[in-house]
Formats: C-alpha cells, sequence, structure tokens
C-alpha cells in the first residue's frame, strides 16, 4: 500500500513513483510521431486493445560518470540501448561537439524488438578553460540519442585532473 509502509505503520511522506511506471522515461523529450505506413507494425488482437505505448529504448546505465579523469589520456565507457518495443525501431546519436573532448561509436541499423545495441561513449580528457580552476574541471554533456518516438538525453559527467 502507498499508505502504510513495511511495517504497517502510516508513511510520513509522499511515495515517489519510478519514471518506468509513469509511462515515461527519465531524461527525454517525445518527439511528434508521423506514422510511416512502411513501419513494420504488428497487429495482433492482443496488442491491439493495449493503451501502452509499445515503442522505445532504454538506457542501460541511464547516466554516465566517469570520476576523476587524467589531462590528456583517452577513457571509454559502454551504454547499452536496448529496444524495449514490439516493433523493430531506429536511432541515430548526434554526436557532441570536439571542444568536449566526446565521441559516441556504435553500429547503426534497425534494431530488432528485445534486441540491444551497444553505444562505446569516448571521452579525451582535455582542459579547455584558461582559468585557474582548482586543479579539477568538470564537464557535462548531454548526449542526444534521437529515436523514432523520442529523443534520449544521456547525461556524461567527468571531472578531469590538471
Amino acid at each position: 500500500s502507498l499508505l502504510v509502509n513495511a511495517a504497517g505503520q502510516p508513511r510520513k511522506e509522499k511515495v515517489k513513483l519510478p519514471s518506468s511506471l509513469q509511462g515515461r522515461q527519465p531524461n527525454s523529450i517525445p518527439n511528434k510521431k508521423i506514422e510511416d505506413p512502411v513501419a513494420g507494425k504488428v497487429n495482433t488482437s492482443s496488442l491491439a486493445t493495449t493503451r501502452q505505448h509499445l515503442s522505445g529504448f532504454h538506457l542501460i546505465p541511464p547516466r554516465v560518470m566517469l570520476g576523476v579523469l587524467k589531462e590528456g589520456c583517452t577513457y571509454a565507457a559502454t551504454v547499452i540501448l536496448k529496444n524495449v518495443g514490439v516493433n523493430f525501431s531506429r536511432f541515430r546519436v548526434k554526436q557532441p561537439p570536439p571542444h568536449t573532448g566526446l565521441r559516441v561509436m556504435y553500429t547503426p541499423g534497425p534494431v530488432a524488438a528485445g534486441l540491444q545495441v551497444e553505444l562505446e561513449i569516448e571521452i579525451f580528457a582535455m582542459v579547455i578553460g584558461g582559468e585557474d580552476t582548482g586543479g579539477l574541471e568538470e564537464i557535462s554533456h548531454d548526449i542526444e540519442i534521437l529515436t523514432e518516438t523520442e529523443t534520449l538525453l544521456l547525461p556524461v559527467r567527468a571531472n578531469i585532473l590538471c
């Protein structure tokens, strides 16, 4: 129950539902979907009555925290983009600007329902600002992943040791 906790006592604060139960993903912007008459659609009676959105991708993990990096070195992290819909879907990654030092490597193409693609996030740790930052400079950028139904934002955070 949302009114009592596990010990059976009344809750003091309101329960926050995860965004997956609220019907939307964190860090995503819905697209105005234009129906594509040639897109592969599944039309079965079990899916015809559901009102839940049956397409989309999930990012695993939903954010990349790289910690403290040494200036002049290259680091990489892998993120999985999983198709949780019932149809095949396409996506593309908007590459970050060069001054961030970030680059995303992936294999383009459609992703079948239930399958996943690996995105390799590569960062070349470099300090851009000329002012004294106390030995650490924070890099923070949201990588845009454009899908057919929404734009996913993958936050990437790192601190570069000068």
